[in-house]
């Protein structure tokens, strides 16, 4: 566990962040709940808060080994989007069309609750709801816009929901170099994470609820989360660890840690952002299979990231795997392909990076085993900032014993399958990671780019 003058350099937004990020004290001792939450990042937080509103007589603990807001939900891209790692066909493949088009629209609805909420509770996150623009810089790149647009309106989404752009209309929002089209959203708002969550974390507690934090939890089970200074014993113990997951006991093939890194320049003058564009801070990423996401910040940055840091053995997650120079070279030199304005003068500011939890399928999953107390969320595969929300609100309900339209979505109850044992995991992964990074530069050359099959297709989820 760290000091807390170290979390400052966890992330950029972490170095921002309007608190002093004081630890809250330990859990000192045993105690009693009606529900205790491992982890403090916006699964753990949203399930309690929606709690703590619903019932306001209800005990809450959450544990947390580091601080709020430490993971992912401190770390992110900014994006709170209506993103899903399932497609629409691949949850009707699972469940039905009815059910994907009511899961689809459930994200849509839970962009606008998390810009209400931090209203509502006087958080800061620089919430601007500019919406995405994804582009497309190469022939194919443009098809796989043009088949995103096609699948959207065929679950009951229209243009006002995902648009086909022209180069001209795309360009108007971004003007990267080299764009043939792209799609546009509304339904996505650039945050500041940490901003978002550690007012998230205050937000609770001014409902009553308990935070611990350097409380990591060594082992949980029915009725009880042990920690090293004492045991919190409750007859619903929530898990909201995603890319921490491994971490537990028994649960090293649950969640693969596949970790995200990101860059930050410094504040751009106005002359460069009259030629980039995002007046809307709109987010941004474009149709190559190795996703990239960036946005506008609002002190005037531009924060983008990427994939590409390989999976490490037997889920391993530690702190040095949070900074890969390699990476971060890649990020600023594709940065500058899509901008060329930016040049060699840009430097980067700062560079983080973490894990993000990715299920077996591909899916994100939310439940409730009423027979053992035990629930879970997670899965989100780096879209979490709004679906961690929607998690949030269905455990709140299932947890309280409410039927409502979020308990009948298809993710509720869903169990991926375990992931492979090692080394088959980490084979497959990595061999998986450098296959798509070929795939993306093999279009972009305008070869034929090498298509993953068979076990390594399975393992990446392509």
């Amino acid at each position: 566990m760290r000091g807390h003058g170290d979390y400052r350099d966890v992330s950029h937004w972490m170095t921002t962040v309007d608190d002093e990020l004081t630890p809250r004290p330990a859990l000192d001792g045993d105690t009693t709940a009606d529900v205790a939450i491992v982890g403090a990042g916006y699964t753990g937080l949203w399930t309690a808060y929606y709690l703590a509103r619903a019932d306001p007589t209800l005990r809450i603990v959450v544990l947390e080994r580091e601080i709020a807001g430490y993971g992912a939900s401190g770390r992110n891209g900014g994006w709170c989007s209506a993103l899903l790692p399932s497609s629409p066909t691949a949850l009707a493949r699972r469940h039905g069309r009815d059910a994907a088009v009511a899961m689809q629209q459930a994200m849509y609805a839970t962009v606008d609750e998390v810009g209400r909420v931090a209203a509502a509770e006087g958080i800061d996150c620089h919430w601007s709801h500019g919406g995405t623009v994804t582009l497309a810089r190469t022939p194919a790149q443009l098809r796989r816009a043009e088949a995103a647009v096609a699948e959207v309106h065929a679950y009951g989404g229209t243009d006002a929901d995902l648009a086909l752009l022209d180069a001209d209309a795309a360009t108007a929002r971004c003007a990267a170099d080299g764009v043939l089209g792209g799609t546009y959203t509304p339904h996505c708002a650039a945050i500041h994470p940490a901003r978002l969550v550690r007012g998230l974390a205050r937000a609770v507690e001014r409902r009553g609820v308990t935070i611990h934090e350097h409380t990591p939890v060594t082992r949980y089970g029915p009725g009880a989360a042990r920690t090293p200074t004492g045991t919190v014993r409750a007859p619903v113990v929530v898990r909201a660890t995603e890319g921490y997951t491994p971490a537990l006991p028994g649960a090293r093939r649950t969640m693969a840690p596949v970790y995200s890194l990101m860059i930050a320049t410094e504040p751009l003058p106005d002359e460069i952002w009259a030629r980039i564009g995002l007046a809307g801070r709109e987010t941004f990423s474009d149709f190559r299979r190795l996703i990239i996401y960036g946005q506008r910040t609002a002190d005037g940055r531009l924060a983008f990231g990427g994939r590409g840091a390989p999976y490490h053995f037997r889920s391993r997650v530690r702190a040095e795997y949070d900074r890969d120079p390699r990476v971060f070279t890649a990020l600023r030199r594709t940065l500058g392909e899509l901008f060329p304005v930016l040049g060699d003068a840009v430097p980067v500011a700062r560079a983080w990076g973490g894990p993000l939890g990715v299920a077996r399928d591909w899916a994100a999953s939310v439940g409730l085993d009423r027979a053992t107390g035990l629930a879970w969320a997670g899965g989100y595969v780096g879209d979490g900032v709004g679906t961690a929300n929607l998690a949030g609100r269905t455990l709140a309900d299932l947890i309280l014993d409410v039927d409502s339209e979020l308990t009948a979505l298809p993710w509720v109850g869903h169990r991926s399958p375990r992931w492979e044992p090692e080394p088959l995991r980490w084979l497959g992964v990595n061999a998986g990671l450098r296959l798509v990074t070929a795939a993306d530069a093999a279009e972009a050359r305008g070869d034929r780019p090498p298509r993953l099959t068979g076990l390594l297709g399975r393992l990446t989820g392509h």
